[in-house]
């Protein structure tokens, strides 16, 4: 089931969920929930000291599950997360270093880009499925769609500021392959154990189509 190219993670699933975690106790029923309600991918971002820890666990406890490590910044990060177990790795942006970095771990990866030059930067070195950050911030679906037609062959992953009503809007773009949210993992549905309103908000998340 795991992922062998970027390719492969934008079809996972039309949501890939971005979890920021603080306690490690809380991450495998967490993607239990988040399987169990349709979203086998996992994005752990390694935004806190617990992140490494709870790939870990939800590597070798929730074998259903595809977890992968976001917010990768340095080339450390990159094999301290593929030595934790991660199946994927998604930075926020990407430069030379970072990408050789990620590659040299062997996974699959989303780099990121926000502008046509970045995408093409990526594009230089044979990347054609990217993460598009900060989604809204940089011009939101409008962006994207503007990107479609210059370089098609180019498909993301937008996060950053996207909900579930304006999800359908993104995956209706041609070049979206899903979109990545952190509106599955509520804040307060996480501290309490909430894991049924999550396993709810990620079976409504794995219906989600492109609009109309």
């Amino acid at each position: 089931m795991n992922p062998r190219s970027g390719e492969d993670l934008l079809a996972l699933a039309p949501v890939v969920p971005v979890v920021v975690l603080s306690e490690a106790a809380t991450a495998v029923p967490l993607a239990r929930a988040l399987v169990a309600g349709g979203l086998p991918a996992v994005e752990v971002t390694l935004r806190t000291g617990a992140a490494l820890e709870a790939i870990e666990r939800i590597a070798a406890e929730v074998p259903q599950a595809v977890v992968g490590a976001g917010t990768v910044t340095t080339p450390h990060q990159a094999e301290q997360a593929a030595a934790a177990g991660a199946a994927f790795l998604v930075s926020p942006g990407c430069t030379p270093g970072l990408h050789a970095a990620m590659a040299a771990t062997g996974l699959p990866a989303l780099p990121g880009a926000a502008t046509a030059s970045e995408a093409l930067a990526l594009l230089e070195r044979g990347v054609t499925a990217m993460k598009f950050f900060p989604a809204e911030a940089a011009g939101g679906r409008a962006y994207l769609k503007s990107l479609a037609g210059p370089l098609p062959q180019v498909r993301f992953c937008p996060t950053g500021g996207i909900t579930a009503a304006s999800a359908p809007d993104y995956l209706a773009l041609p070049n979206v392959g899903c979109v990545g949210g952190t509106w599955l993992t509520p804040a307060d549905a996480v501290a309490s154990g909430d894991w049924s309103r999550v396993e709810e908000l990620a079976r409504l998340a794995s219906g989600l189509g492109g609009a109309p």
